[in-house]
Formats: C-alpha cells, structure tokens, sequence
C-alpha cells in the first residue's frame, strides 16, 4: 500500500502533467518585483503572468515531516481568513476538480544554505514552495500571503481569481536572530496581548521575543518553589495598576504559540539590579548599603535596588528560578539582565555575573545580558545585547561572544517618534520611522565583525504603555523596518523603496486591528 508522502508527491507529480491540457485563461500582465513584501527578498525574477488562487485551489505538502503540514495547514487558515474559502491540507487526493495547487515542498537543494531559506515557483497553474526544514517553508508562507491581492479579478472566469504574479522569489536571512523584546514588568500584558504581538512579528519573519519578566516594580513569572515574588512582586505596576503575572501554564501556551509561528521565546530575569520586586518579595535578596530598602515601587526610577551578591542563599534562590524556568523554556538562551545595577559595587557585580551565568550554563543554556556584563569574565557562549556602550559590544567579542544589535537610539520602540507622539519617552532621542531604519547593524560598531553579530533586536520597555492599542503604537510601523535590517541583505535596503512598500501595509494592519502611528514620513494607502 502507498505511503501518504508518496501518494501526494504522485499526485503533484500527476496534476503538473495535466496542467497542460486545460483550459488557458488570459491572464493580464503582472510584475512581481513590485509586490510591496516586507521584508525584501534576496532576489525575485518576474515571469509577468499570475496564478489564480480561488476556493477550489489544492494545498498539498511533503508528507515527510509533520511539520511542513502545519505550515500548509497555517497558510490554508490565513487564506480561508482573508478570503472566506475553506482550503484544507492533502486532502484532495484526486487529480478532478483541482485546476491549480500550491505545494510545500522539502527539499535538500544546496541553493538552500540556511535552515530559513526558501524558494517559490510561481507559475500560472502551481505554485512550488521549496524549503529545507519547516522554519524555511512557514519564512515562504509568510512571503506567499503577502503576495496575495485585497481584490479579486471577476472578469477571467466564472468566478473571481486572486491573481498572484508569477515568477520566482530566492530568499533567505540576513542575521539568524531577529527579534523584539516586550517589558510585561513594568506594565503587565495578557496572553493575549503577548499573543497578538507573536501574529504581528510572524508576519515580518521575526523568529525570537525577549520577555522582559522582572524588575522593580513586578515579578511577572511564577516561581512554585518561591511562590511570594508572584503573590507579592506581582501585584504592582508602574502608576499603581493591579499588575498581573504568568502561570506556568501561561507562559507554556505562550511558549507554544510562539513556536507554532517558528519563534522562540526568551525570558529575563534582570539582575542584581532592577531587583526591587524579588527583594520585596524575599527581604533577604536585598543588598542592604547603597541599594534603597525594598517597598512597592510604581515609578520609573532606576539604579537604585540591587540583589546581595555575597550571600549563599541568594544564588540557591537563583538556582532554583534558573532551573525552573529552564525546564519550561525549550529556546536555547535565558536572558539575566545585568544592566544599570548602579548601587552595586563592580567587584561585586562582576562576581555575580561568573555565578549566575555558570547557573544558565548548568541547565544547559546559553546566557544573555545587555552589554554591561562584558565587563566580566564571560564564557564564549554568552551573548551581549548592545544597548548603549559599543566598547562593551568589542570587548565581549574580543572574547568569543557574539552580539545582539539593539542601540536604544536606533532600535528602542519605547522611544517617542516626534514631538507629536502620545505615548513614549525622549532619553535616547526621538526615533522617527526613517531613523529607525537608516543605519546599518553590520557597521554601527566600527571593527566589530559581522560574523560576531547574532542579529538585531527592538526593545519595548513599556513604562508608558499599559495595553494593546498603545503597545502597537510604539510598535508599529517601526517594528516592520527592524524586520528589515534583521533579514534584508545591504543593498536591498533604501528608504524609499522601504517608504512606498511600508505605505501599502495598510489593508493588513487594518485587517489585524493594529493601532500604528501614522507617521507623516509615509504616504499611507487609502
């Protein structure tokens, strides 16, 4: 009896013989290279016709690997969505009633040199998507739901066509860490919140968000074997709200349809400084000395809390949250903060910086920390987060560490666009969108090379946002030029090309409800 897998890929094989004996439509001149994608592909070759997707078209899948299903399975849901079809997956096994399919391939050509790359034939009849592994195939789902139209062509046929231009589309990343970063400590978000970001980054191939999980004004994780940081560190926020945290069944489901979307999710827990909450929470983490007495903390200071780096029973505690949030986190990196511990004395910062990071190394993960921690003895799996000192960015990597780029005056989303901006702050500078997109994270740090450089991330620290709507308006449009700079290739990043194709993501954005700032750089679509 045939195998599933070897059933489709005849099928594909039978309906490609076939096309060729039915009915050609006339369709009219398209041109690929003008669909607005972002990110920019590496390359695309326009064939000038198009393929015309309706609600009788097949979507078939290598059945090889699960996984490659769930992308087609994603991209039939994206389709029936936008345009009201009900597509299902290998499920049309017959060679009648299917005039034109889309097929996700896995292939093993060697033009795919990274685990992201993809391929797309589009021709008037299929559509092949080539990937290597299922993260390739869902960065070329992505590309293909860009590719579809807002409007229908009613006239070829009896009933209307979604015309996608045909040709090809080569494509792979730049940098293979794109990510964003979202601050639920200072202002806490929902599931759903945190969800709908995932959505809005997926869209762009971001593949990672950072959780900013702790500081002084919340602890936003639950820890069961220290269950007081979320019984009391979870109660407070910046301007006095009811804060919130995530079980550990939340953060799993977040967790999960992070990596449905083929992202990773990081979480932080900032230390020794911006450690009010844990040490309100647990008084004997204090440090005592220079650092402020713990107590409720609902304003945007910072400098001045910092954990007790000399004590024993501090690094059990951490122990215990490093191993518990490790068990639950399938990514690769936990993040441990490490910046503005400014009451901490650098001995000792530098102290607690070696023991923690041989904790995230004992459960077997590599360990982040914005570019402070440089100043220690780092083991070469250890990665600095750039955010303000690019001596620190050389001098981690002088030492094996690789680097993610995130310079508050370029990438922070917390940053107030203009004058006319509701929401943000101004301490690193005003970041209007074409700020925000013209520079260049392979030279922002003269001599650092670029095989050194992870990738690049936005952070948003949400001391003035408290929501959904005011998250999307610092988020959005910039959140879309950073995708990018991340995945984009040098020479196929301009402003004004970037300009035009940013203005027509306005039927998207409306579709997903976002509230972007309607930044008076862009003509925006009607």
């Amino acid at each position: 009896m045939l195998s599933r897998a070897v059933l489709i890929f005849a099928v594909v094989i039978s309906l490609a013989a076939c096309q060729s004996q039915k009915k050609e439509i006339n369709f009219p001149k398209t041109d690929l290279s003008s669909v607005p994608l972002i990110p920019k592909p590496v390359k695309t070759v326009p064939t000038n016709s198009a393929f015309g997707l309706d609600s009788t078209t097949a979507i078939l899948t290598s059945a090889n690997d699960p996984a490659f299903e769930k992308a087609g399975r994603f991209l039939a849901e994206k389709i029936n969505a936008k345009l009201g079809f009900k597509l299902s997956v290998n499920n049309t096994l017959e060679e009648k009633e299917i005039d034109r399919f889309i097929y996700i391939n896995q292939s093993d050509s060697i033009d795919l040199k990274t685990t992201e790359s993809y391929q797309l034939y589009i021709k008037k009849d299929s559509i092949y998507l080539n990937a290597k592994t299922a993260a390739g195939a869902f960065r070329g789902v992505q590309t293909l739901r860009q590719l579809i139209p807002e409007q229908s062509n009613d006239t070829l046929t009896d009933h209307p066509l979604w015309l996608i231009p045909t040709g090809k589309v080569y494509d792979e990343p730049q940098f293979e860490y794109r990510g964003a970063m979202l601050d639920v400590a200072r202002h806490f978000f929902t599931v759903d919140e945190v969800k709908k970001f995932i959505d809005l980054l997926a869209y762009y191939k971001y593949n990672a968000l950072h959780l900013h999980l702790t500081d002084d004004q919340g602890w936003r994780l639950e820890i069961k074997s220290w269950p007081k940081l979320t019984e009391i560190g979870g109660k407070t926020e910046v301007g006095g709200g009811e804060g919130g945290f995530y079980t550990q069944e939340d953060y799993k489901e977040i967790i999960q349809y992070a990596a449905d979307r083929h992202m990773i999710i990081i979480p932080e827990i900032d230390m020794p400084g911006h450690t009010n909450a844990a040490s309100l929470s647990y008084p004997f983490l204090h440090a005592g000395g220079k650092a402020d007495k713990p107590r409720v903390r609902t304003d945007m200071k910072v400098g001045y809390s910092s954990f007790h780096t000399r004590k024993d029973t501090v690094y059990a505690f951490l122990d215990d949250v490093i191993g518990e949030i490790a068990s639950i986190t399938p990514g690769p990196y936990i993040h441990i903060g490490g910046d503005e511990s400014h009451v901490t004395k650098k001995k000792d910062y530098l102290h607690f910086v070696e023991k923690v990071e041989k904790i995230v190394l004992k459960y077997g993960k590599k360990a982040i920390g914005w570019n402070e921690i440089a100043q220690a003895k780092l083991d070469p799996s250890t990665i600095a987060q750039l955010w303000n000192e690019p001596h620190s960015a050389m001098k981690a990597a002088e030492g094996g560490s690789r680097i993610i780029m995130s310079p508050a005056k370029k990438t922070y989303l917390d940053m107030k666009y203009d004058s006319l901006s509701q929401y943000g702050l101004t301490w690193a500078g005003m970041i209007p969108v074409d700020v925000g997109y013209n520079w260049s994270p392979e030279n922002y740090v003269e001599g650092l090379p670029k095989e050194q450089i992870l990738g690049v991330e936005a952070p948003l620290w949400s001391e003035t946002i408290s929501n959904s709507a005011e998250l999307e308006y610092l988020a959005f449009p910039r959140a879309i030029g950073y995708s990018e700079l991340g995945w984009s290739k040098p020479e196929n990043r301009d402003w004004e090309d970037f300009r035009q194709r940013l203005a027509q993501q306005v039927p998207f954005l409306n579709r997903m409800e976002v509230n972007y700032y309607p930044s008076k750089l862009i003509d925006w679509a009607e």
